[in-house]
């Protein structure tokens, strides 16, 4: 476990000290600055945003008043993790489910070292792990060994249900993020509603293997998630075209969403290393606080 968290703290120094060069210091902008929430009323001043009017409390006829808002400090960070069967993608020991425990670790020391709450909810197509948020280095040793030491009840995939657990779940506006291959079709309304009440980033892993299927014949290619084999003919252009095609069209489609819905989206391969990915998602969110 020591020889784990070195490994850990060693790539959330490193995406530190680039991203603090690149930000000028403001790297803290992945997990803070989102969270505003209700502060006290007070009355109308010439030049006050008009959004911020409340008209029930203006309509007992006292007067015209705006909500204020204060930068809520304790903002907790949720990483939902999607541990099923399909993660087990990839080259031994980069697999997608070890980049997805990697870049959740990392994160996760990120977070604890910026003094936010975390929490963890890890999901098949059922609850697998919940640590309720808390905030301090044991949390994050908690956390950490939550992720890294999980054995799985299912392989099965269900984003929907994550997402829904999520929802009854946490109720104050947080940061949720959502480490999945997203391969799973009827997700799309619950992930829209996460994204109505909290602040996400969508981060999907990818495997080239996904895409381009080698041409070998006539194989048999087992679904871990049903617990079937099933024989292709890896030969014929068509199959491999089709691959090809469903694969970028879903996550374009998954991009789309993500844009529509202000939802923070990146893509990871296992191939690449996490730490510019990662660098190019805290600039993408120190920007959009700027501007907000």
């Amino acid at each position: 476990m020591d020889q784990l968290f070195s490994k850990l703290r060693k790539y959330e120094i490193m995406i530190r000290k680039v991203a603090n060069n690149h930000l000028q210091g403001e790297y803290q902008s992945l997990f803070k600055g989102s969270g505003v929430e209700f502060d006290d009323l007070r009355p109308y001043q010439y030049g006050d945003d008009i959004r911020t009017i409340e008209w029930k409390v203006s309509a007992k006829g006292h007067g015209t008043f705006v909500k204020t808002f204060r930068e809520d400090k304790e903002q907790s960070v949720y990483f939902l993790l999607d541990i099923s069967g399909s993660q087990d993608i990839g080259q031994q020991g980069n697999k997608k489910i070890d980049q997805e425990k990697l870049i959740a670790g990392v994160l996760t020391l990120a977070a604890v070292y910026e003094g936010s709450q975390i929490g963890l909810i890890s999901y098949s197509d059922e609850l697998e792990k919940l640590i309720l948020p808390s905030k301090g280095s044991k949390q994050g040793v908690k956390v950490i060994r939550g992720i890294f030491d999980h054995q799985n009840k299912s392989l099965k995939t269900s984003l929907n249900g994550m997402f829904t657990f999520a929802l009854n779940l946490i109720k104050k506006r947080s940061i949720i993020i959502i480490i999945s291959d997203f391969i799973d079709q009827d997700y799309e309304r619950s992930f829209r509603a996460l994204a109505e009440r909290h602040d996400v980033v969508a981060i999907q892993l990818t495997d080239p293997r996904e895409s381009a299927l080698p041409s070998l014949g006539i194989i048999p290619i087992y679904d871990k998630e049903r617990g079937k084999t099933t024989w292709v003919n890896t030969a014929f252009g068509s199959f491999s075209k089709k691959i090809s095609e469903t694969f970028t069209s879903e996550r374009e489609y998954l991009k789309d969403i993500c844009k529509k819905n202000q939802i923070n989206y990146l893509a990871i391969d296992t191939t690449q290393d996490i730490v510019g990915p990662l660098i190019e998602l805290f600039k993408y969110r120190n920007k959009r606080m700027k501007r907000g």
